[in-house]
């Protein structure tokens, strides 16, 4: 029972999410620390007062913390740019490397780019440019 219930969790990849979301809950702490602890300080000096998330409108029996949505659209802001660049940051990947097939001129089926002679529809390829093609014609 335990070998099945093992191979149910690798091949489906289970331990892989378990992973991925103890991993950003860590990631989240993380920014959350880098945002309250280092950058907050600078944006609560370039902000007006703190009163500001205090801010109340009362619309008569009704009491809108309009202060409290507005300092928590400016976390989001904040947090948001900061896991933009750091995303930037670690997303940084070598160029793709080039194809290594063509598509046959003659049959359209994808042979390799040393190929003389198409393994689908047997025509003698002749050294010709290769066109780029977009995806989806």
């Amino acid at each position: 029972m335990l070998k099945d219930l093992r191979a149910f969790l690798l091949r489906e990849n289970v331990l892989a999410l378990a992973l991925a979301v103890v991993l950003g809950g860590a990631l989240a702490r993380l920014v959350g620390a880098l945002v309250e602890d280092l950058i907050m300080p600078f944006a609560g000096a370039a902000m007006p007062g703190g009163a500001w998330r205090d801010a109340v409108v009362a619309l008569g029996p009704v009491r809108l913390t309009l202060g409290h949505f507005l300092g928590a659209v400016v976390d989001f802001v904040i947090v948001g740019v900061v896991v933009w660049r750091l995303g930037r940051l670690s997303g940084r990947t070598a160029p793709d490397a080039p194809p290594t097939t063509r598509p046959c001129p003659y049959c359209d089926m994808q042979v390799s780019r040393r190929a003389t002679r198409c393994g689908h529809c047997t025509s003698t390829l002749v050294d010709m440019p290769v066109l780029a093609i977009a995806v989806g014609d």
